[in-house]
């Protein structure tokens, strides 16, 4: 009898030890493996895991095989996944502050990038917090360049060609331009040139290499117009739920993750312009008529991004402008 209940005891002891208790979070991410922000996102998922002893491992669901890039958001803050990603531009319709990186020519570059993430993270923030949402990080892509399947010199050669668009940012420019914008998912861009839905885009090198763009189109145009970020978030009621460590653990694999992510997306940039030349696409710079249009167009598209984001858009961008 006493063998029984001491082995009886060793058991209930085992079963309610706290090293044994285990939070399993399931992520969605929209982009496949080879894409860096998933594989960024893996290493904040193993970072965690290993902080954690195991006691909170994320797995991760990508190329939207769990929810749809449309659905992740949406998902996280009615807690049927604890946390995700998206493209952040992809929610400008729920608020404006969200498509403040898709302003072409407002921030062209990494060090101006930075400096706009500065001065956007705290009205981005406390958007996301209004829904039951924590901003995590943000990590942005390489600059947004065209692809077509001719070249393009003058910007009337644009007029009437169907484009490739994948937020409010895109189709606005595209009609500006005088194209034609559908919208299509990173993942069905394949299809979408093979099938004539669109005959040109404007994305990053990383999505032009994924989606082996040199088979549907032969020009790459190094625009680098704008460097639209995703971001990750996590429903705050999980957040709470985690223990103080747990919950250390996440904001600290955040951190790290973000700040790798910004160095993986500059080696990125030239990695896959090297690759999109060596699959034989034409890479060039834009001309002087092509380069002056655009750039009338991001003054077009600031002015109307401010009228919608009220107040709030015109002190990000006066951060912005004073640093």
């Amino acid at each position: 009898m006493t063998l029984r209940i001491t082995l009886a005891g060793t058991a209930l002891a085992l079963v309610a030890s706290p090293a044994l208790a285990q939070t399993a979070w399931d992520m969605p991410t929209p982009y496949g493996d080879s894409v860096f922000h998933t594989q960024n996102i893996t290493a904040f998922a193993d970072e965690i895991r290993e902080a954690t002893d195991g006691s909170l491992d994320i797995t991760v669901h990508s190329a939207g095989s769990l929810f749809s890039h449309g659905q992740i958001k949406d998902s996280v803050r009615r807690g049927l996944a604890p946390i995700g990603e998206i493209l952040m531009s992809q929610l400008v319709n729920e608020n404006p502050v969200f498509g403040v990186d898709s302003i072409p020519f407002l921030a062209a570059s990494y060090d101006e990038a930075e400096a706009l993430w500065e001065a956007s993270r705290d009205a981005v923030s406390e958007t996301l917090e209004e829904q039951g949402l924590i901003l995590l990080y943000a990590v942005p892509w390489p600059g947004q360049s065209l692809f077509l399947r001719d070249e393009v010199t003058v910007p009337g050669q644009l007029e009437g060609v169907s484009f490739r668009a994948y937020n409010n940012a895109t189709e606005r420019m595209a009609q500006l331009l005088g194209m034609i914008p559908t919208q299509v998912e990173a993942g069905d861009i394949p299809t979408a040139f093979s099938t004539g839905r669109v005959a040109s885009m404007i994305t990053s090198p990383s999505t032009g290499v994924s989606s082996q763009a040199w088979d549907y189109t032969s020009h790459y145009i190094d625009v680098q117009a704008w460097l639209p970020k995703n971001m990750v978030f996590v429903n705050a009621s999980a957040l709470d739920a985690l223990t103080d460590e747990e919950r250390a653990a996440v904001m600290a694999a955040a951190e790290a993750a973000e700040a790798r992510g910004w160095e993986m997306s500059q080696a990125e940039t030239d990695t896959q312009i090297a690759a999109l030349e060596e699959a034989g696409m034409t890479v060039m710079q834009p001309s002087d008529a092509l380069s002056a249009r655009l750039s009338e167009i991001g003054e077009i598209m600031a002015a109307e991004w401010i009228e919608d984001a009220g107040e709030t858009g015109a002190a990000v961008l006066e951060a912005y402008h004073a640093n």
